[in-house]
């Protein structure tokens, strides 16, 4: 599936793996984003858009109002705060217990190898993948005149893939490191989402087959509205420094409809954040 000659994840020893890893993490380390173009072959490539398009109309749509930290919009905040701004979201997510076993998303996601390469790339010695049945995998779909407004990460580390493109529209916009887990940066937050931070806010175009590594739990992010005919699916690829990683009930349900017992349980996290 993956360009090895490029990207040679399966020689964690060699040069050119070094080479590749030690210029990702240069951008992970002064944007909190890295992309590798075309990090999957053109023939899988084509099986990959044509198996995510295949599940996407098993996509829960909701569209709801939501705030940037995906907690209660009830929550106690003081005036001010900018988890009071109320955002329409109207994208939609497939669940992991959706995607085929040997679906190319599936395998990528699971693979030890791959696991191991995006570690590296994190400069963790290992990752995990997350132990929620639902969001550790899944597929975000995004249909015309839709978005996915300015939010947080629940998990530390995002690994995703472009799988098909929007006509038009539909570009990824990120704030990097705009808080960190010691403190939310509230005024940075405010001002973008009052239109008032584009001084802060950078934009990627991203392509089918794109690997992109994003450190989104501390950057507030966001996908333009998309416009056209067809919509823009992206797989994506949770993994967590710690095993055991769920989401909470409130944002499983706003993403997938349902919860399953499990959500009830306490999550594992290592900072005091909103989310």
């Amino acid at each position: 599936m993956v360009d090895t000659d490029r990207y040679p994840i399966s020689d964690p020893d060699g040069p050119a793996w070094r080479a590749v890893v030690d210029a990702t993490r240069a951008e992970l380390a002064e944007h909190g984003c890295s992309v590798l173009p075309d990090f999957v072959r053109p023939e899988p490539r084509a099986v990959l858009e044509e198996e995510c398009a295949r599940i996407a109309p098993l996509a829960h749509t909701d569209v709801e109002l939501v705030n940037a930290y995906n907690i209660a919009l009830d929550t106690p905040l003081p005036d001010g705060h900018p988890g009071r701004v109320v955002m329409e979201r109207g994208n939609a997510f497939v669940a992991r217990d959706h995607i085929p076993a040997d679906a190319v998303v599936q395998r990528l996601y699971t693979s030890p190898v791959f696991q191991r390469f995006v570690a590296d790339c994190f400069a963790l010695p290992e990752l995990h993948e997350l132990a929620d049945p639902l969001s550790g995998l899944c597929l975000n779909v995004i249909a015309p005149g839709r978005a996915h407004p300015w939010h947080f990460d629940t998990n530390e580390f995002t690994v995703s893939m472009l799988t098909q493109r929007a006509d038009e529209g539909g570009v990824f916009e990120y704030c990097p490191n705009i808080r960190s887990a010691d403190d939310e940066h509230l005024d940075d937050v405010a001002a973008v989402l009052a239109g008032d931070g584009g001084h802060l806010v950078r934009r990627l175009e991203l392509r089918p087959g794109d690997l992109q590594l994003f450190r989104g739990r501390f950057a507030l992010h966001r996908v333009s509205t998309v416009r056209g005919e067809r919509a823009r699916h992206t797989a994506i690829f949770a993994y967590s420094e710690r095993p055991g990683v769920l989401g909470s009930a409130e944002r499983t349900r706003q993403l997938f409809g349902r919860t399953l017992p499990v959500h009830t349980e306490a999550r594992v996290r290592g900072d005091q954040l909103l989310d």
